[in-house]
């Protein structure tokens, strides 16, 4: 008697986006995202569940941080908000942090983000740890040292715009560092951006070996490559950098063939004075809970991926990394749910966006794909009734 019943006019109906790798900047840098901010825009994206970042100012590293994200979450934000935090104190790469307890106070999982653990024995000693609690570790798979100062891949395009640059080795010489040091530990491993075609048979050989490993990708290295830098844009400076046509062919493959598992926004918000800078120095990261689905569905409609595929990697794939009940539509299931139109045109506006910061490269792109509607526990979160 209590149900509502909603005509969904024919669109399309689908689990909410489980989306890993969302900073936002509470503690330290509110003037570029608060967790009110960020909520909002991602009940805009379809997104039902925002899989947070340490990279803050002071870094999630202890249980007190992260209750107090965690509350602060639950206040503002519409949507499901679940923290990660740092594997090591102050992301600095030289002692772990309380795994078990930063567990206890619900971390989902830990990671230090694009600070890349260079010291081995501290990084074995932390997958250690964390396989003897279940816990979960997110490693950013760069050569700390080749990609130091990069800010594009290295090509004839770097060289032309005189842009620092780093080989698409350096990913792979990560992930294979990263891949033997899970084969010694048997912790379990998500690599959470995969962005070269170098990158793909060691990752194939690790899966294949059995090793409790998982990959992801982000929506801005599936639907962008390293020429739309064009005229030193910053709002196309991201990390790993964006790469090669035939790298991102590779890695759309790899999704459509589930060898790599999630697709992710990698929301990274900037303010217009830390991107208005030359292209080196500028800041690096794009905002994307807003432009993750619509920017996903360019893949739907090029005859890429297929739907199920997209949601596949989108929402299902994290949920269950994670250990999470959402991700699917099914008796039970939390009703997460995003309505969208996949067919309806737009003009991205970058200042019709949610999110405080409005670094998009998608600013002033058509495309294609509207959400209807969003659904956080049954509750609608965003849309018209």
């Amino acid at each position: 008697e209590a149900a509502e019943i909603v005509d969904c006019g024919g669109n399309c109906l689908a689990p909410g986006l489980v989306d890993i790798g969302v900073k936002v900047c509470e503690p330290g840098e509110r003037h570029k995202e608060s967790y009110r901010s960020a909520g909002l825009a991602a009940a805009a994206g379809g997104v039902t569940t925002m899989v947070t970042r340490p990279d803050t100012t002071p870094p999630i590293d202890s249980p007190e941080t992260l209750e107090f994200v965690a509350r602060r979450a639950n206040e503002a934000a519409p949507v499901n908000v679940l923290p990660m935090a740092a594997l090591t104190k102050g992301r600095a790469g030289r002692e772990m942090t309380e795994i078990g307890f930063l567990m206890d106070a619900g971390a989902v999982a830990f990671t230090d983000c694009d600070h890349v653990v260079t010291d081995t024995k501290v990084l074995a000693r932390a997958l250690s740890y964390a396989q003897s609690l279940g816990a979960l570790v997110i490693g950013h798979v760069q050569d700390a040292v080749l990609s130091g100062g990069a800010a594009a891949t290295s090509g004839k395009f770097a060289s032309l715009r005189g842009l620092p640059s780093v080989s698409p080795m350096a990913e792979r010489m990560g992930l294979d560092r990263d891949i033997a040091l899970v084969e010694m530990t048997g912790a379990r491993y998500h690599a959470d951006q995969i962005t070269t075609a170098r990158a793909l048979p060691a990752l194939k050989r690790a899966k294949a070996n059995g090793l409790n490993l998982s990959a992801g990708t982000s929506i801005h290295h599936l639907t962008l490559n390293e020429l739309d830098v064009a005229d030193y844009r910053t709002f196309f400076k991201v990390k790993p950098p964006l790469r090669a046509e035939d790298d991102r062919e590779a890695i759309v493959a790899a999704v459509r063939d589930g060898l790599i598992d999630t697709i992710s926004s990698m929301h990274t918000p900037q303010d217009e004075e830390s991107k208005r800078l030359p292209f080196e120095e500028a800041a690096s990261g794009a905002v994307g809970l807003e432009t993750l689905l619509p920017a996903a569905l360019r893949l739907y409609h090029s005859g890429d991926l297929d739907l199920p595929g997209l949601f596949r990697a989108m929402a299902l794939n994290p949920a269950k990394r994670l250990g999470l009940a959402c991700g699917r539509l099914g008796k039970g299931a939390p009703a997460d749910l995003v309505l969208f139109d996949p067919d309806k045109p737009f003009v991205l506006d970058r200042w019709s966006l949610l999110s405080k910061s409005k670094n998009t490269p998608f600013d002033g792109q058509r495309m294609q794909g509207r959400v209807m509607a969003t659904y956080v526990s049954g509750k609608r979160v965003y849309g018209a009734k």
